[in-house]
């Protein structure tokens, strides 16, 4: 009986090259080798779970930035008129000081009053940008005037500001209220 038959079928193998330096160079080689991608699989591995941590943290504290971002903006948005409010509340002390002593009081004592009540509530208008829109003797403006009149004028030019009736205001270049003016239209002769 021939080997084939007695071990079972036998299939085409490369005769292994059996020189003993070359096969124990190949063993080291592929061990170092396979150690050194071992190696490099751990490292790649640790780098993996070390990006994927710094990841999480990020998107974490970017969670943590958008949500303190939102209570800010609520927080404005509850007390945007705070600093306001409280610029305002010696006007009104001023206002219900006077109110009160009004019938005890002389003319000169009431004015000065309402002179240094003015002076708080033009320094709270300064002090939030709020500026008045007086535009005496100018072009008028649709934009910031209100003409409530047309009046005929010899001395001044067609539409241009004769009186101001009501002061206007702008809040940092932002329309609050129109001026009230009376505009100058051509004399008729």
């Amino acid at each position: 009986m021939n080997e084939a038959s007695h071990n079972g079928p036998v299939m085409d193998q490369p005769e292994p090259d059996l020189n003993d330096s070359e096969t124990g160079g190949e063993a080291s080689s592929t061990g170092s080798e396979i150690e050194s991608l071992r190696k490099a699989l751990a490292t790649a591995e640790e780098s993996v779970r070390s990006q994927r941590d710094q990841y999480m943290r990020a998107i974490a504290e970017l969670d943590n930035v958008r949500k303190r971002a939102q209570r800010d903006i609520e927080s404005a948005h509850r007390y945007a008129l705070e600093g306001f409010a409280g610029e305002l509340l010696p006007v009104r002390d001023g206002l219900d000081l006077a109110v009160r002593q009004g019938s005890q009081a002389d003319v000169k004592t009431l004015l000065a009053g309402q002179q240094a009540t003015l002076k708080l509530l033009d320094r709270a208008f300064d002090k939030f940008s709020i500026k008045p829109v007086d535009p005496a003797g100018a072009k008028f403006n649709p934009e910031l005037h209100e003409a409530v009149l047309m009046q005929q004028s010899d001395t001044a030019q067609p539409d241009t500001v004769l009186q101001v009736v009501q002061t206007g205001y702008e809040l940092k270049g932002r329309l609050l209220r129109p001026a009230r003016v009376i505009v100058a239209k051509a004399s008729d002769a």
